[in-house]
């Protein structure tokens, strides 16, 4: 109640600087009364200019005063919405209160919908006429409730809501339809009564939370070599088996929450609660989360709370009549590019809704955690489009909404208090301070940021530099920058650059040879150039993460077309909505070079452990094109030059012998096999001399140091 009283009296002071100092005064005072009345301490951080953030950062120094008006907006938020409880997780249950349940006795349905004037539930079991015995009652609070006996409701019935308001009525999907079904021949959606005789029984435990999240993001329904949509199964039967080969310990499924249209990738999601029924049935999602975890797998959600799809029936907008039960009213609650709607974080119905939807996927399908969607999206009003983030004052100005990093920083709470193990990563291009940076510490809470520029970069550089002009002292550079306070993960290219309209790094490199030159058979200079720069291009970005890495399904191996999706343009076809494995199976095409190669180099970096130790830069031969590094004890050289080959070049060193722990000219791996691997190599007065042919990297492992 205190914090009620906090936002009160300050709302009486003037908006200027020099207020600071007593809504700080206020804030405390009133803290300490709440702490003696209620013996529930307010844990809020004052950001001084000593504070480890400023210190890490000292250009946040002119905006201490703002960062810490943010930290008390989330404390004050948290305390309100948690109501006294110990924990805000504790209360973030309104998918155990809302839609429909089984009781003891029958069914009970339950709505919010404040601006409807009558609600009734209809579908097979009323022969889909809308009756007035199956009306629900206005309960307070916007909320609308039914009771129903047993029997008329059976496990796969499909039901709708009618709503009805002021100036109109119309069918709608529940906001927390647990499992929603199209049918086949119509096209049209329906909420399913999903209640099975026999429950999931989960059989295996999350493994532990990896030091370092080797991430494989992944799309279950193009997961299948065929033109179709795959399923769950087919996807633990298949691809399960391919993650753990290749050496990865995350998961990141896409596309999971229920979307309309499937070529949206997921991202224009209508039903939030409802796993996706394109792919199969929520068990079958459980137990391939289960498999993911009996093979030391964890598996994080590709989570969308950025914004949700324009479609009424199927989903939120306009749900009850008005535009604004869960989204801004006018111009800012339509996404001006993604054509879709913009939640309003001010709400508190938004915020539960949302909230709870952590908690729900969580605890009903054991995900380990979240990437956040469209993260610079949602920060500022006009959602970070085509803006340049190069000024501080960008990230404390009028154009950040302060409500939505505060959703961000409760939504991280509530993770954390569910599962202090689970991993959050924000999907921001924006660089806000603070986002990757812990709640008690003063930052928004999330343990990653995606390192978006680190693809962009290499794509930009493949596309405008000839290879003499790559240059490893701007490669070391943007690998390795980031905020410092913060943990990111890296990559080379996700989902985004595999789409129609962007191209891949493999067909950058190679362009339309990779229709008729990749038979092992069929020497080719462009096809050998395209695979060596794959191969130190992933490499390079995955040994300097600063935190995790990530590929996207496919690209291990260089998967040779885009992804384009069933759509009117081409003709509905799946054909580029697949995944063709079988190319990197083959003996006689070169894909098995890339797919060999990415999965020795995660062993290489899983083996050593060396990914949770800093880079120390040894080489930055800009000339030479020569870059060398040591991390965690082991030693990396790459030339990136195309034509020059370099005898005893001099690593600098700690002294002791060294072996050679992987080498991207192996034969194995589609190279020359220029280098003896089994050569002894021993650093003398502080130096490693390496023999360097052209696009070529090594690892060394030490195996006797003085």
């Amino acid at each position: 109640m205190w914090s009620v009283w906090y936002v009160f009296f300050t709302s009486l002071l003037p908006r200027k600087n020099c207020a600071d100092f007593w809504q700080i005064l206020l804030f405390y005072c009133l803290k300490i009364v709440s702490d003696f009345v209620t013996l529930q301490p307010v844990k809020c951080v004052i950001v001084t200019k000593d504070s480890p953030l400023i210190k890490m950062d000292p250009g946040l120094k002119p905006y201490r005063l703002e960062l810490e008006r943010r930290h008390r907006r989330a404390v004050l938020k948290e305390m309100e919405l948690a109501d006294g409880q110990p924990c805000l997780s504790d209360v973030c249950n309104n998918h155990l209160y809302y839609g429909l349940h089984a009781t003891p006795t029958g069914w009970v349905f339950r709505e919010k919908a404040p601006h409807a004037q009558r609600l009734y539930l209809y579908g097979d079991f009323s022969y889909w006429r809308i009756e007035e015995h199956y009306a629900l009652h206005p309960i307070g609070n916007g909320d609308w409730e039914i009771e129903l006996p047993r029997n008329f409701l059976k496990h796969g019935m499909l039901y709708k809501l009618w709503m009805v308001w002021q100036d109109g009525a119309d069918e709608r999907l529940p906001a927390y339809a647990q499992r929603v079904v199209q049918d086949d021949q119509t096209k049209i959606f329906s909420a399913q009564v999903w209640c099975p005789e026999t429950q999931y029984e989960w059989k295996h435990a999350a493994p532990a939370r990896p030091a370092v999240p080797l991430i494989y993001e992944a799309h279950v329904g193009m997961s299948s070599e065929e033109g179709r949509v795959a399923s769950y199964k087919e996807f633990e039967d298949q691809v399960i088996p391919r993650i753990k080969a290749l050496g990865y310990n995350t998961l990141q499924l896409m596309a999971i929450q229920e979307h309309p249209y499937y070529g949206s990738f997921g991202y224009h999601v209508s039903n939030f609660f409802a796993p996706s029924s394109r792919f199969g049935t929520p068990e079958e999602l459980k137990s391939l989360i289960d498999c993911a975890h009996a093979n030391g797998i964890r598996v994080i959600l590709d989570v969308v709370h950025s914004h949700s799809v324009t479609n009424e029936r199927e989903g939120l907008s306009r749900f009850d009549g008005s535009y604004s039960l869960y989204f801004h009213e006018g111009d800012k609650g339509w996404h001006p590019v993604w054509e879709s709607r913009c939640f309003n974080y001010a709400k508190n119905d938004t915020l539960m809704f949302l909230l709870s939807n952590l908690k729900y996927w969580m605890q009903e399908f054991h995900f380990d955690g979240f990437r956040f969607d469209g993260v610079t999206s949602m920060s500022y009003w006009n959602h970070g489009i085509g803006v340049d983030f190069v000024d501080y004052a960008q990230y404390f100005d009028d154009n950040v909404d302060p409500d939505a990093l505060t959703y961000l920083y409760l939504a991280n709470r509530v993770v954390h208090q569910i599962d202090n193990d689970a991993v959050t990563i924000a999907e921001d291009v924006s660089g806000m301070p603070a986002l990757a940076y812990p709640c008690d510490q003063g930052g928004i809470g999330f343990d990653y940021r995606m390192s978006m520029g680190v693809a962009d970069f290499w794509m930009k550089t493949v596309k405008e530099q000839s290879d003499e002009q790559w240059h490893v002292g701007d490669i070391f550079f943007r690998l390795t920058d980031h905020r410092k306070e913060e943990k990111v993960i890296s990559y080379v290219e996700s989902h985004d650059q595999a789409m129609v309209g962007d191209q891949t790094l493999i067909f950058r490199l190679i362009g339309d040879k990779m229709y008729d030159k990749m038979s092992v058979f069929t020497p080719d200079l462009t096809v050998d150039r395209g695979i060596a720069l794959h191969k130190l291009v992933n490499f390079c970005t995955a040994a300097l993460c600063d935190g995790g890495f990530l590929n996207f399904m496919g690209n291990e191996f260089g998967h040779p077309e885009w992804i384009d999706f069933p759509r009117e343009g081409n003709g509905w076809s799946y054909h580029y909505a697949r995944r063709q494995w079988s190319l990197a199976a083959n003996e006689t095409l070169k894909y098995r070079y890339m797919n060999d190669f990415h999965r020795a180099m995660v062993a290489a970096l899983n083996s050593a452990n060396i990914l949770t130790s800093p880079s120390i830069p040894l080489v930055r031969d800009i000339a030479g094109q020569i870059l060398a590094f040591e991390r965690g004890g082991c030693l990396f050289v790459f030339n990136f030059s195309p034509s020059r080959s370099v005898t005893d070049y001099p690593i600098p060193c700690r002294t002791g012998d060294y072996q050679m722990l992987l080498n991207s000219d192996d034969t194995a791996f589609g190279g020359f096999g220029h280098i003896d691997e089994q050569a002894f190599y021993a650093s003398r007065g502080g130096v490693l001399k390496v023999y360097l042919p052209p696009r070529t990297a090594v690892m060394f492992q030490p195996s006797n140091l003085t």
